[in-house]
């Protein structure tokens, strides 16, 4: 059998190739990356930044603490003050989700039974984030992203 010999033109095609691989590939991963980009978060960050230090003081003085977990379709969410009692906030907007898309959002309806807020939920095991959006009866804004776990 002859001996094919590798010509100029086959480095060229392997060089062509392996390159619009690469090329394709991280083409596929900008668009992948920009498609899934939740948008803008505040719509000035330089206002944002100065009040910034201001709503953490006020949230810090209210001394609240959440703790969260997801047991048999029930997501629990328990705030409590410095002295560990139940906290009955004033308005809350909370919502359930990926960190990295916002297809799987979930907004749910809790309630508070005097212990903690409750709402059926349904959620697929793996990483979670509850973005809380909390108000307390003095008006003081609580915001929180808590992460937890749900084991499949």
């Amino acid at each position: 059998m002859a001996e094919r010999e590798f010509t100029g033109r086959h480095a060229l095609m392997v060089f062509v190739g392996a390159f619009g691989v690469i090329i394709g590939v991280n083409l596929w991963l900008a668009y992948s990356a920009v498609s899934t980009f939740p948008g803008l978060e505040v719509a000035n960050s330089y206002v944002a930044s100065q009040e910034f230090d201001n709503r953490r003081a006020a949230q810090e003085a209210l001394g609240w603490s959440v703790d969260v977990r997801h047991s048999g379709g029930l997501m629990i969410m328990a705030i409590s003050d410095s002295q560990g009692a139940p906290v009955r906030v004033a308005a809350m907007d909370a919502t359930i989700g990926r960190a990295t898309e916002r297809k799987d959002d979930v907004t749910p309806a809790f309630e508070f039974d005097g212990v903690a807020y409750t709402a059926p939920v349904e959620l697929r095991p793996g990483k979670w984030d509850l973005r809380l959006k909390a108000k307390a009866a003095d008006g003081t804004d609580f915001i929180q992203r808590l992460v937890f776990y749900v084991n499949g």
